[in-house]
């Protein structure tokens, strides 16, 4: 049910130390962080990184929950994000966790009540994350899982005395759910043979538990699991696919849940699970109910609904379902909410497209809200900072593909960085991003964010529209894009250039393939080269997950047909500059996929700059890397857009 997902009193000096160690004098070249291996990759300028600090010194405020008064948020003041706690609107953050790594994530009792709770985090972006009890007042912790599995989604037990997660740890591969007491006695309540599994909510007697099975992002089955038989029963989902999102037990005998189970998008629904009877909480839009939250006491419901990228909050009084007047919030996008424990409160994180995620307390009763932190920006200013605009272009069949673009404030035609979302399942939204804005303000590129088919949010026949066989459509949008580009006065067309991660990273080097004689640059993060070895490698717990989206390697057809669409076997086709970031670690996307694309390009006489660090992941988490690779990337675009 959460969206979610540093140093003491000198962590201001700290965090600035790392940008002042990394660019040093504007004269002297950007020093290579010790766990950063590079490749044909130029000395970097210190005057560059110089312009680029305000963007990197930027942080955000994430709420994770409620202590009493408190908040509990997620921050970064050094190197990493930690755990801090906020006494009042606009207090002093104080940092409870001293970690290497970055925190992953914290997980709470329903009514906030314990100074104890579990706080999770990784070893170097591997995403094999640790279960940590930790004591808020004194600062310990002590490790709850075996130190090498996987673990995820901890649930409190309505006693708060024991807690219950899904993890890998049986075989590496198969997601099983866990009953842990704090004391250490673990039983094992579910192994599962296939599939995504994971615990949703806890009955109010703790006798029960809601478990999904994500078969994937169009299909769930959720179970009521009993904790003393271990017997599965089917609540929503068997008889027919449907996607189901977030589910939780309403505390009168029934469990509400989000499902687009009457149409194109997500709903929010009631059902009893004495009578059956399934009712609509919200009215009908074209638009997902991203998100819904239950008070600790279940007299309160918040949802969000995902309108065209933004998101519209809404609380309802229970049972009867009467809205609650809400004070205006900034529009922007929900990343997190918590209820207070009286219900009478609601800590919601917002992201804006002109300032990072902070903080907002809605009191309920009072009708007011309140501003609980505001993130430092590096001395940039809101009001200077490039709002997108949203838009639509006609594709090759004539099927309108959303997209947000950012002009520059100077006069044209500027040059073009088209930003390719990953997922492939995952949806652009108009959230603050350091990156976009330097690139728009410092180099005078305008940049557009495109979601091309299959992405989320425009209803689950957009969604489906690049699977199997489809794939290459998605590519098709690309060049549709930059036909687009072609009629705008304000736009260079001879001066574009494709970035993106992951899946967005498969789809820069695609379009490489597609249109390389219409761009002048790429930059591909954590990205498929080749889908059969990207498939064959990948951890072996998201294998079965990525083969209901992308198709079974196993199959020959279906193996054929994989080969054929991956760049890596087209490369005598690609002649775009590269720049490649990477994480050795990455257990979704493997380095090998990255390097075996850079060797085959420069084989074949096409420039590539490759940033390789040792201690990161599906992407880079600490500060000390990202600063070095936004500075890399900055230079290449600088250098193939011909930008002064």
């Amino acid at each position: 049910m959460k969206l979610i997902g540093l140093i003491v009193s000198l962590g201001w000096l700290a965090g600035h130390a790392v940008g002042a160690a990394a660019a040093g004098s504007p004269l002297e070249a950007v020093s290579v962080p010790v766990n950063i291996q590079t490749y044909n990759v130029p000395a970097l300028s210190g005057q560059i990184a110089d312009r680029l600090g305000r963007y990197t010194e930027t942080r955000s405020a994430t709420v994770v929950g409620w202590q009493e008064e408190s908040l509990l948020i997620m921050t970064r003041f050094g190197d990493a994000r930690q755990l801090h706690r906020v006494a009042r609107p606009l207090g002093y953050r104080e940092q409870l966790t001293f970690l290497r790594e970055p925190l992953g994530g914290a997980s709470l009792p329903r009514r906030g009540a314990r100074d104890q709770i579990i706080l999770n985090w990784d070893i170097g972006g591997s995403e094999f994350d640790q279960l940590f009890l930790f004591d808020l007042n004194t600062g310990q912790s002590r490790r709850l899982s075996d130190g090498q599995s996987l673990y995820r989604a901890v649930l409190w037990a309505p006693d708060e005395q024991s807690i219950v997660y899904v993890t890998t740890q049986r075989n590496g591969r198969n997601w099983d759910i866990h009953h842990q007491t704090l004391a250490g006695k673990v039983t094992s309540l579910l192994q599962t043979d296939a599939g995504y599994w994971l615990p949703i909510d806890w009955s109010s007697d703790g006798k029960r538990l809601l478990v999904k099975n994500r078969v994937s992002i169009a299909q769930s089955i959720i179970y009521e699991l009993d904790i003393q038989t271990r017997e599965l029963t089917p609540v929503l989902g068997a008889d027919e696919p449907v996607a189901i999102q977030d589910v939780a037990y309403d505390g009168a005998g029934g469990i509400f849940y989000t499902a687009d189970q009457e149409g194109e998008f997500l709903g929010l629904y009631r059902k009893s699970l004495v009578t059956n009877a399934v009712t609509r909480v919200t009215p009908e839009v074209n638009w997902n109910v991203e998100h819904f939250e239950l008070s600790p006491d279940r007299q309160r419901l918040m949802y969000a609904v995902n309108a065209d990228g933004l998101s519209k909050i809404v609380v309802l009084a229970l049972p009867g379902g009467t809205p609650i007047e809400l004070p205006a919030l900034p529009p922007g996008i929900l990343r997190s909410a918590v209820f207070a424990p009286d219900g009478a409160r609601l800590a919601v994180t917002l992201n804006r497209a002109n300032a990072p995620s902070d903080v907002y307390v809605l009191d309920l009763m009072r009708g007011q809200v309140e501003r609980w932190t505001q993130s430092e920006m590096g001395g940039l200013s809101p009001q200077t900072l490039a709002t997108p605009q949203l838009f639509r272009y006609e594709s090759f069949d004539a099927m309108a593909i959303p997209a947000f673009i950012y002009r520059p404030q100077t006069p044209g035609p500027h040059p073009v960085v088209i930003s390719i979302h990953g997922g492939p399942e995952s949806q652009y939204r108009p959230y603050f991003s350091s990156t976009i804005q330097s690139y728009v303000r410092e180099m005078n590129v305008a940049v557009i964010a495109p979601n091309v088919r299959g992405s989320n949010g425009y209803g689950k026949s957009f969604l489906q529209k690049d699977n199997g066989r489809l794939r290459e459509d998605s590519v098709k949008d690309i060049g549709a894009l930059l036909d687009w580009i072609e009629l705008q006065d304000d736009l260079d067309s001879s001066r574009v250039a494709v970035m993106g991660g992951s899946y967005g990273g498969y789809m820069v080097l695609a379009s490489m393939v597609w249109y390389g004689d219409r761009l002048a640059a790429a930059v591909d993060s954590v990205g498929i080269s080749n889908f059969v070895t990207f498939l064959e490698n990948t951890q072996a717990y998201r294998q079965d997950m990525r083969r209901v989206e992308y198709g079974d390697e196993r199959d020959p057809q279906m193996r054929s047909f994989l080969e054929q669409i991956s760049p890596l076997n087209h490369v005598d086709q690609m002649q775009t500059p590269l720049y490649i970031s990477q994480g050795a670690n990455d257990p979704r996307v493997p380095a090998s996929e990255s390097e075996q694309i850079r060797k085959a390009l420069e084989a074949s006489g096409v420039p590539v700059w490759y940033v390789l660090a040792q201690d990161e992941g599906h992407g880079f988490a600490k500060k000390g890397n990202r600063v070095y690779d936004s500075i890399g990337r900055f230079t290449f675009l600088q250098q193939y857009l011909k930008q002064e």
